[in-house]
């Protein structure tokens, strides 16, 4: 009795608002969309939505079905693209979205693994500096996003990858090198070097100077994690970095850090993906690399 069309119908009515915007985007006339809905609400009975509200409001009968198409229709798309896939000799692709720039430093030797593994997976690291990353899972646009700032939703899961701690990197002769343990107060006379992003989706903005009511001097961005380094050794500012990134660039081991706060700035990364994408194995197993090579890493710092 409900059909893949009526889903689909259902669920243009709701991202456009209208019988005319909806009957557009199908590619319909308005009065066959019309003629299709009064047809579906004679066989079940319910009428499905106001249609004198605007925008269109749903009925309650209407948010169940309105529901099953948001859930379902996922579902199909991503089986038809894993359909299409077999049929081309492919076994299906992956397409990461990563929101951070220092994660390309452990990205590439997981990308190296991954695909000895699944020499038949498309798979594609897609930056995500302009947009937000969880905007193009919702598109469908990719499989994977990876992210430090989790959107608790029944539409995603957020799988933790690892966790570590930020720390400030300064230049070689500068007032607070001798220091094991900065406050916030502190970097209110400096010049900090960020990524170009917004500050809510830094930590060091969010979760320390923020909450301290604090402002450096002046801000200073780069794209570049190393030009972050050299500006830093250079006495242009100072930056804030994982900690496993700084010890993992032996041309600037001689810059002094230290720990943002007594508790330190910790920080972790997630793994986010459709619910609808939990058994797909070679997704699971990029994650599931991730955090080996995490831990073995951390193993061998310890």
């Amino acid at each position: 009795m409900i059909e893949l069309r009526h889903l689909r119908t259902l669920q243009a009515l709701a991202e456009t608002g209208s019988v005319s915007r909806a009957a557009e985007r199908l590619n319909l006339t308005q009065s066959a969309l019309s003629h299709q809905l009064k047809q579906l609400e004679a066989q079940l009975g319910f009428v499905l939505f106001e249609r004198k509200s605007s925008p269109l409001r749903f009925t309650p009968a209407g948010q169940v079905l309105l529901r099953t198409a948001q859930s379902v229709l996922p579902r199909i798309e991503q089986a038809q693209m894993e359909l299409r896939a077999m049929a081309s000799g492919e076994a299906g692709r992956l397409f990461v979205a990563v929101e951070c720039h220092s994660c390309f430093e452990w990205l590439m030797p997981v990308v190296r693994d991954f695909q000895a593994r699944w020499p038949q997976v498309d798979l594609d690291i897609l930056p995500s500096l302009t947009r937000s990353a969880l905007e193009m899972l919702a598109e469908h646009r990719c499989e994977l996003v990876i992210t430090s700032d989790p959107q608790p939703s029944r539409q995603w899961v957020f799988e933790p990858l690892f966790s570590y701690e930020q720390v400030l990197v300064m230049p070689s002769d500068h007032r607070l090198a001798t220091r094991a343990v900065v406050e916030p107060d502190d970097l209110a006379e400096e010049t900090l070097i960020c990524y170009p992003v917004p500050e809510e989706k830094l930590d060091v903005f969010r979760k320390f100077l923020r909450p301290a009511g604090v402002r450096p001097k002046s801000l200073r961005f780069s794209e570049l994690t190393l030009m972050m380094l050299q500006l830093v050794d250079a006495g242009r500012g100072v930056c804030v970095l994982p900690r496993w990134l700084v010890a993992s660039q032996p041309a600037f081991a001689h810059l002094p850090v230290a720990q943002l706060g007594e508790d330190g700035l910790h920080s972790t990364l997630y793994g986010a993906y459709s619910v609808h994408q939990r058994d797909f194995a070679p997704l699971q197993d990029f994650i599931a690399t991730v955090q080996k090579r995490q831990q073995e890493a951390a193993a061998e710092s310890a």
